[in-house]
């Protein structure tokens, strides 16, 4: 599978939780080609400003992989991680972070800052814009209904 398949399921998820009236992000990590967890914006649903999809992602895979440390995985996001997801990223020791849709307001991938440029222990390979305006479009047309 490619990086454009993986993110058409995080994108997948992402749709889940805009018909639940939650702003449509998903994300997916993968380890050897295999997803080995999933997530999707849940802050309304749960009320917690913690039930962000990278944070359900990492944790799933965690509990699946039996370890906290995800060395040898991917992580596919629809949205620019904020500055606790891309936090998490670094302590999980996420290898590679895949992001679709920049987030000029709160994104710390280059951004609004670039959290992983600091020289924190661990920095993962970084590529944006993967299926990007297909997850712009969702994150837009969600809004656009809101207004």
């Amino acid at each position: 599978m490619t990086d454009d398949d993986f993110m058409r399921r995080a994108l997948s998820l992402a749709s889940a939780s805009a018909a639940e009236g939650e702003v449509p992000v998903g994300a997916v990590v993968v380890r050897r080609g295999e997803i080995v967890g999933e997530g999707r914006n849940r802050r309304e649903r749960g009320k917690s400003a913690l039930a962000h999809a990278e944070l359900e992602a990492i944790a799933a895979a965690c509990a699946r992989l039996g370890g906290w440390r995800l060395w040898e995985c991917e992580l596919y996001v629809t949205l620019e991680p904020c500055p606790m997801c891309a936090g998490a990223v670094i302590n999980a020791r996420v290898r590679r972070l895949i992001y679709g849709a920049a987030d000029p307001k709160a994104g710390c991938a280059g951004s609004v800052t670039d959290l992983f440029a600091l020289p924190f222990n661990h920095r993962p390979d970084i590529t944006s814009g993967c299926l990007g305006k297909e997850s712009a479009a969702l994150l837009k047309g969600f809004f656009s209904k809101l207004r």
